[in-house]
């Protein structure tokens, strides 16, 4: 215990608050990262060099966190426009220079690091839409929308270019999410939803022919299981061979014979609903929700509203990613390279995740700052 102004307050309490993070938010991402690191450790065949790269990237994603954490949320708003403006300019840098893999262009190599620009516009894209809706006192109208969802719309074009359906999926739904946030009516929401349906005719003849597979796939792996149907074929396999209890951890038959590929990373849940079955999914999907609701939480409290609505994005978004990689490896989704957040092998979105926790840390200090 130590004493400060006057009244006394645990040690622990004191050092979250002066680095102003959220003690519950905090312990609930640290299970989600064991619970990863757990999981990591089976699917990459008991491999030390995989633990120890991927327990690098948290030790890099923690220091992230913990830095955004001491921005002040009005230092980030005023941020929002210069931060969107900057990621628009790499996304079309990619376009003109950006490195191939894979035969996608999606990196950019500065000499000295190595990234990709579409990861920023993951919280650009719901910053600068708050940005702008918080000016406004009302629910969103029309003439709103005339602005903020061209804002969303270019980078998830521009993302979808390079092609990587996955991310420009994400920053949809992440821009989207804010204008639902901030009241837009339902009928609105309709609208949007069929004029979607009527562009996907346009997206289909845009999409790659592997892209265009994955879709045909999702309706009928069985049609080609040696080719293009294996992945969701072996996932399914792993999941249901899991049972009510699973069969233990590292002892997926699964993972460790080389049945399911991308094990660590697109499809690590199938590897660990095979190890600890369907009580353990169900602890992990409450581990999500508990962290989904405590975000929710600390935007509800906040003292502004682009606070609440970029926090409440954030939040939100973070489910997005869980339920479209589950909805993935179980067949109800086509394969879009998403990964479980916060579990699968990989740093760049993890990193991203751990920086969009450090401003929902940071708009709970503020609510402390404001009640003290």
């Amino acid at each position: 215990m130590i004493s400060v102004t006057g009244r006394e307050m645990p040690l622990g309490q004191w050092v979250l608050g002066r680095l102003r993070l959220d003690g519950v938010l905090l312990v609930l991402i640290g299970i989600l990262l064991l619970v990863g690191l757990a999981v990591l450790f089976s699917a990459s065949g008991e491999s030390m060099n995989a633990l120890e790269r991927q327990a690098m990237r948290i030790g890099l994603g923690v220091t992230a966190m913990v830095l955004v954490a001491q921005i002040p949320v009005r230092t980030l708003r005023s941020l929002a426009p210069w931060l969107f403006v900057a990621g628009v300019a790499l996304l079309l840098a990619v376009m003109v220079a950006g490195e191939i893999g894979k035969g996608a262009r999606r990196w950019l190599d500065l000499g000295f690091m190595r990234f990709q620009p579409s990861e920023i516009m993951k919280l650009a894209v719901p910053m600068m839409v708050a940005w702008y809706l918080s000016t406004r006192n009302d629910r969103p109208r029309f003439r709103d929308l005339l602005v903020t969802v061209p804002l969303i719309l270019v980078p998830v074009f521009l993302i979808m270019r390079q092609p990587d359906l996955g991310t420009a999926m994400l920053v949809g739904a992440a821009g989207f999410l804010v204008i639902f946030l901030a009241g837009l009516s339902w009928r609105w929401f309709v609208g949007l939803g069929l004029a979607a349906a009527a562009a996907i005719p346009a997206l289909w003849l845009q999409m790659h022919d592997y892209q265009r597979q994955r879709v045909l796939t999702l309706f009928n792996p069985e049609s080609d299981p040696l080719g293009t149907g294996y992945h969701i074929i072996q996932s399914k396999i792993a999941i249901g061979s899991g049972g009510l209890y699973g069969k233990g951890w590292l002892n997926g038959t699964q993972s460790h014979l080389d049945f399911l590929p991308e094990r660590s990373t697109d499809f690590i849940f199938a590897v660990y609903a095979e190890e600890f079955g369907f009580i353990g999914v169900a602890l992990l999907l409450l581990l999500y929700f508990a962290i989904v609701a405590r975000g929710l939480w600390i935007s509800a409290l906040a003292q502004d509203r682009f606070a609440r609505l970029l926090g409440g994005s954030l939040a939100l978004t973070f489910a997005v990613y869980m339920v479209v990689n589950i909805a993935m490896v179980t067949g109800l989704l086509p394969v879009v390279g998403v990964p479980l957040p916060l579990v699968s092998y990989g740093g760049t979105s993890l990193v991203t995740l751990m920086v969009a926790f450090g401003i929902l840390m940071s708009i709970a200090s503020q609510k402390r700052l404001v009640n003290r």
